[in-house]
Formats: structure tokens, sequence, C-alpha cells
């Protein structure tokens, strides 16, 4: 009953899914291995071949996983990182997150798939099992690198550290090396590649974000920050190429009126002096964490560009005169005679000031 209450809706849904799914494919192809095994779970599997006769499998095939290896680390996924960002977002922009990036990913790789059939003629392309839950690890890290973009992973102790905008990289780079070995097929590859650009796209460009209550804005779509620009999950010496490419890619995009380019209020808002996302109070600390970083990288560089200026500024302040601070003084102890002598009028010669205090 904790663990229930403890589970946002969808992750609420998702987690018994997974399972059942998993464990009835594994229960499937264990008692029917043969070499129609494929055939046999093609109404849970997403099979190009089959997927007009079972079109349901193009969302449902997201969910399910052929190892108990694979399915441990997509319950953890699902339970941790899912929870997180359902917190964050709310769970009617989680689960429109989780639609996008399962459909896409495996419409896309099936329109792959089918394409080196119709170039090479070898039907195994066509019986490739599209599955698993790939898409979703890669984009859960990308919306990580949105949320939380200066944190950093520390493993081994402190042996091994990495930024949190370098995961979905080393996610893609990991099944890419695990593609050249019989443990994943080539639909992998194409299911993560994907997953990544579509969630990228979707968060950098469509997403709804709800700004400030002080602010005239109703809402906003997309993150025109510049922390989650696409570049940044490059390392830094391959960073410009990699931001020249995408510059020049979205400028065509918005010759072809597929991309809006943001503004100069977008931007602002984007890097957190206006932004602020609706939603649970896990939302206010996920956003209040994007804000601090921001705060803090901004404030960095206005302290390394005060440097120049701290030794003119402390000459200015060296070269102020101290004459009223010698006056006051000086008035101060001529009131203090004036006391001790029994004398309470002032002389001709007074200040007016001292004119003024005098009774």
């Amino acid at each position: 009953m904790p663990l229930r209450a403890n589970l946002p809706s969808v992750v609420r849904i998702l987690l018994p899914v997974l399972i059942f799914q998993s464990i009835l494919g594994l229960a499937i192809k264990y008692r029917h291995s043969s070499l129609s095994s494929e055939v046999l779970v093609a109404w849970l599997f997403f099979l190009p071949s089959h997927s007009l006769r079972y079109p349901w499998t193009i969302l449902t095939a997201t969910l399910v996983e052929n190892n108990l290896v694979s399915l441990g680390l997509a319950t953890l996924t699902i339970f941790y990182g899912g929870r997180y960002l359902e917190r964050a977002w709310t769970s009617v922009e989680f689960a429109k997150f989780l639609l996008v990036i399962s459909l896409i990913p495996n419409i896309i790789c099936c329109g792959a798939l089918l394409s080196l059939f119709a170039l090479t003629g070898n039907p195994q392309w066509t019986n490739t099992i599209i599955h698993g839950t790939l898409s979703i690890q890669v984009s859960f890290l990308v919306a990580f690198s949105q949320l939380i973009p200066t944190h950093t992973v520390t493993i081994f102790k402190g042996i091994i550290s990495v930024r949190v905008t370098r995961l979905p990289i080393l996610h893609v780079l990991g099944v890419t090396l695990l593609v050249m070995t019989p443990l994943l097929s080539l639909a992998s590859f194409f299911i993560d590649v994907t997953g990544f650009l579509t969630s990228w796209t979707y968060l950098r460009f469509y997403k709804e974000a709800f700004p400030d209550l002080q602010t005239s804005q109703s809402s906003l779509r997309g993150d025109a920050s510049d922390t989650f620009a696409f570049a940044g999950f490059f390392p830094d010496p391959v960073k410009p190429l990699i931001a020249t490419i995408s510059n020049k890619l979205f400028d065509f995009l918005v010759i072809l009126r597929i991309c809006t380019p943001f503004s100069a209020a977008d931007v602002s808002a984007s890097n957190g002096e206006l932004f602020m996302q609706r939603g649970t109070p896990g939302s206010a600390r996920a956003e209040a964490e994007r804000r601090r970083a921001l705060a803090l990288k901004a404030l960095d560089q206005r302290l390394h560009a005060a440097t120049a200026n701290h030794a003119k500024t402390s000459n200015s302040f060296s070269s102020i005169p101290d004459g009223p601070s010698m006056q006051v003084h000086s008035q101060s102890a001529g009131l203090e005679l004036e006391r001790l002598r029994g004398d309470t009028s002032c002389s001709p010669k007074g200040t007016p000031d001292e004119e003024r205090m005098a009774p």
C-alpha cells in the first residue's frame, strides 16, 4: 500500500503492463522454441511484415522485453525515472511524452527496415522484431539533461564522474557497440537514435510549458535555453562542428516552416529569468534546481567580468576625500566642549547646523 501511494498514476500503469507483457512473451517463446516462434508472438512484438494485421503492437511493443536482464533494467528505469518526470511535469504531460517517444521511433524504425528490404530483397528485414524500452531509456536521459543540466553522476567512489548532459550520447554509443554483437539487432540502433532525436525535438520545440504567473505570457512551447542546445550533448572538442551543422539544419527547417525560430522573450524565459513550470511540488523543485544552476552560471560569468575592473574600483574608492567626515567630527567635538563649559548658546561664527541644534 505505501508503494502504491508513492507511485504516480501513469507509472502505476506502466510497470504492471511492462512486467505482464514481457513475462508473457518469454513464456510463449520458451514453450514454442521453434523457427516460427517470432510469428507466434507477432500480436505482442512489432513485426513490419505483420504490422497491418496487428496495428496495436506499434505502441505496445515498447513495453515488451525479451530477457530478464533487460526487463529488470526497464523496470528500474520506469520506476525511478518515470516517477521523477511525472512528478516534475504532471501526469498528462508525461503521458504525452511517452506517446511521442514510443510511436515515432517505432514508425521510423519500421520504415527503415522496409527500405532495407526494398533495397536488398532480403525478407529478414521485414521479420526483424521491434520492441523494448530503449527509446524510453534514452528519452528519459534527454529529459534529465533538460531539468538538471549541471548535475553530475559519480560512480565507483568518484573514480568515474559524468555530467548528465553526456549520458544520452553515451547511451547511444553503448547501444551502437552492442548492435555489433549478437545481443542486439539493427532495429535497436534505429530505435535508440530516433528516440534520442525525437525526445530532444519534442522537448526543444513542442512541449508546452507555463511561465511564472507574474508574467503576461499564457504559455510557452519548447525550451530555447542555451543549456539545452543540441550541441550541449557532445564533448567540447566537437561542439562547434555540431553547433554549425545543427544551426544550418534548423535554418533549413525554418525555411520549410517545420520549425519556428525562438523570439528573444522565449530565450529569456527558458534561460530561467521568467520560466516556471506548472505542476506538483516536485515540479517546483526540479525547476528550482534548473534555475539555480543557470543563475550560478550567470553569476560566475559576471564575477569573471568584474575581476578586470576590481583594481580600478579600489583606486576610485581610495581617492574619495574625507573632508565631510572630519567636519562632522570637529562639529561634534565643538558641541561637546560647549556642554562641558555649560554654555548652551551658539557662537556668532557657528555653522548653520550648530545654530539649529542650539535651543
